[in-house]
């Protein structure tokens, strides 16, 4: 028994341990201490960071088909081709299977950043260009106008993503992207403003280019079907001890200043969701019963009254605590919904919703499908029965036949009385003239 015990305990610190374990793929490992502040918060909070050089002719992701890595982050914008047995395709099986990424470029990123991004449903602009706005940049840039100053108000309103509070802007200097419309799991988290737009700062402008305005994304975020997540960032500088301790001082415009940017706070936001932290829901309970009962069943009647009670958590700070929402919504299907409606959120975690049950027999489902934005997908469904009436249970007389009752019994009376006078009814005949 002792060994049983030893071996689940084992096992469950395997996998939280296993939840932790990130890869970190970097140029050069000066990167360490460039970005030591991001790293650092990571480690913090219990991740276990394993360096290496994106062209490490020794990397895996996997081994025995296992994973050896939850999270990876790549903060290689250089490298022309990964090492080892690590490429775009191993990238995309890797969050196919349920892998966080957290990958940030600059203006020299690759062929290898566009076919990573554009298997994601984002789009980067050549190599060398820049996201340029000469009326939203930092006094620290006296050239190109490449280091722009972002304003809070451009990023998504999604606060488990960014955070609650953010009044501190921020500073980017990095290329552009742009989302494929089409794909609605992709999230622009921080846009340029209009202004701005994406070209070789030491070009001439002679064509349009390839972001312009607010459809420049600076910041971009998918979180797949399977939940894995995606953070996809057009600036390593974002991430920077630099960015992270520089004031902000916009030049034109409102004069915006700040002692600090406030990039470090959102990039530990971002961390924070990417890697599972923030917005992951889960289903604890569910019970179903008739109206009055406490015992669930797996077989209804047409017209009862059920009540249906889902119990939801969400994780905070490592513990899952009481998720509250008030539009997680019920659909009662059979091929389509034939009853949709709000569930009431009774107090801690627990959701309920009362309906009847349509007149109409087949086999349904209880199905919740909630997915909202910056929330990990939840799905539940139970599948029931609903039986027709049995013969015992019909009415014996339905409100709605009376009418046809009303004749039968009328018919029944005019017969019998019809008999009636024609059985005893005697005619007076007149006398003949012989009487």
């Amino acid at each position: 028994m002792k060994i049983l015990i030893i071996l689940v305990v084992t096992v469950y610190f395997s996998s939280a341990l296993a939840e932790q374990e990130t890869l970190v793929l970097v140029d050069n490992l000066n990167i360490r201490e460039t970005h030591s502040q991001f790293f650092k918060s990571l480690q913090d909070r219990g991740y276990t960071l394993t360096y290496k050089l994106a062209d490490d002719a020794n990397l895996v992701l996997s081994k025995y088909g296992e994973y050896l890595y939850k999270n990876l982050i790549i903060f290689s914008p250089s490298v022309v081709e990964f090492g080892g047995q690590i490429d775009t395709e191993t990238i995309t099986k890797f969050i196919d299977d349920g892998g966080n990424l957290l990958m940030a470029g600059n203006a020299a990123a690759g062929d290898v950043y566009r076919e990573i991004a554009s298997e994601c449903g984002f789009e980067m602009d050549e190599e060398s260009a820049a996201v340029i706005d000469h009326f939203n940049y930092d006094v620290s840039d006296e050239s190109d106008h490449t280091r722009i100053v972002v304003a809070p108000k451009n990023l998504i309103n999604a606060p488990t993503i960014v955070g609650v509070q953010n009044t501190q802007p921020l500073l980017f200097e990095g290329t552009g992207l742009i989302l494929d419309r089409d794909n609605s799991l992709v999230l622009p988290i921080l846009t340029a403003d209009s202004t701005a737009y994406s070209y070789n700062p030491k070009s001439q402008v002679k064509e349009y280019p390839h972001a312009v305005g607010r459809k420049t994304v600076l910041i971009a975020a998918l979180q797949a079907r399977n939940n894995a997540r995606i953070v996809f960032s057009g600036s390593l500088f974002f991430f920077s001890d630099e960015a992270f301790n520089s004031p902000v001082s916009k030049v034109h415009g409102d004069k915006v200043k700040s002692d600090v940017s406030g990039n470090k706070a959102l990039a530990i936001h971002l961390s924070q969701w990417v890697f599972g932290e923030r917005g992951r829901l889960r289903v604890r309970s569910v019970q179903h019963n008739r109206e009055g009962e406490k015992e669930s069943s797996n077989t209804y009647t047409i017209t009862d009254t059920v009540v249906y009670r889902i119990e939801i958590e969400e994780l905070k700070q490592g513990k899952w605590q009481p998720f509250k929402a008030d539009d997680v919504q019920l659909e009662f299907v059979r091929i389509d919904p034939f009853v949709r409606t709000t569930l009431k959120n009774k107090g801690n975690g627990v959701y309920e919703a009362v309906f009847k049950v349509p007149d109409i027999w087949g086999v349904y489902q209880f199905k919740v499908d909630y997915d909202r934005v910056g929330y990990t997908r939840l799905y539940h469904s139970t599948q029931v029965s609903v039986r027709p009436l049995q013969h015992t249970q019909y009415e014996r007389f339905i409100p709605s036949a009376y009418p046809y009752y009303v004749s039968a019994f009328s018919m029944m009376i005019g017969v019998f009385l019809f008999s009636f006078v024609f059985l005893y009814y005697k005619e007076d005949t007149p006398k003949s003239k012989s009487e």
